[in-house]
Parts: structure tokens; sequence; C-alpha cells
């Protein structure tokens, strides 16, 4: 691991606990170079998922890009980020639950359209825009419509 600080490679771990369930570990480092303090954070590396596109592209799993596209739905909106955290935690336990090699893009989409739907309305519409490439006004009233009809 590398100090943020002066890039030193030498540290020494002064804590450690488990977070989100046991899913991570965190780590609270000391850069013995500088003495600066810094959070790692460690989970298991899963077994290469890969992503089957619209087009049949096939790409990496990464938790990440998950991360972000909800964090993009729900920007400027009343949604903390253990909220999102725990949706993502959610969304992946269910995946790889599910499947093993492979996983349709579209499975990943609807359970994040689901988990928006209950978190915040907005951030759903702004998703499903997206997700279901809405090119008329009129389909994000007809998905405002759906939201309400299911109330």
């Amino acid at each position: 691991m590398r100090c943020s600080k002066c890039d030193c490679q030498e540290d020494k771990v002064i804590d450690s606990r488990t977070s989100r369930e046991g899913a991570t570990i965190r780590r609270r480092r000391e850069c013995l170079g500088c003495g600066h303090r810094y959070t790692t954070y460690e989970e298991v590396e899963h077994e290469g998922i890969l992503v089957v596109k619209r087009d049949d592209r096939r790409e990496p799993f990464t938790r990440e890009k998950l991360v972000h596209s909800l964090r993009v739905a729900c920007l400027k909106r009343p949604v903390s980020p253990k909220a999102i955290e725990d949706l993502v935690d959610n969304i992946i336990d269910a995946i790889e639950g599910k499947y093993d090699r492979e996983v349709p893009s579209m499975a990943i989409g609807e359970r994040v359209m689901e988990g928006l739907r209950v978190l915040d309305k907005v951030a759903y519409v702004r998703f499903a825009s997206v997700y279901r490439r809405f090119e008329e006004p009129t389909e994000f009233v007809q998905e405002i419509r759906k939201l309400e009809e299911n109330k």
C-alpha cells in the first residue's frame, strides 16, 4: 500500500474492523515515512462475472460502475451514500445468488430500478430514462404514471 501523501510503501496497520456486515475489512494505516494516517478497505475479489450487454458484448462486472450509475441517478437527491452502498450490496448479492459466470445487463438494470423505486422516485425516473432509452417527453410522463399507479 502506498501513502497518499508521500508515496512511501512502508506502513503499519493501527486498526482493523469488519464493515458492511463482514463483506469488507476496514484498515487504518499509518505511514512509517511521514506519519500520515489513511484508511483502506479490503473485500473479496469475485470470480470475474461478465455482464452481457444488449449488443452481446461482454465486459467485466464492477462494483464501482454500479455505484457510479446510482450516484448519478441520485445526484442532488436526499439519498445517503450508505443507502446507495446498501442497495449495491443487495444487487450484488442477488446477482451472485442467481448467476455464476455471466449476467445479462437487463437483470442488473431491473434490480437497480426496483431498488430506486423504493429509495427515491426521482432517481428512479432518471435511471429509467437512460436504461430504457427515453427519446420523447411522453415516455417520462408514462413512467411517472406507472409510479403513481403502483403506490
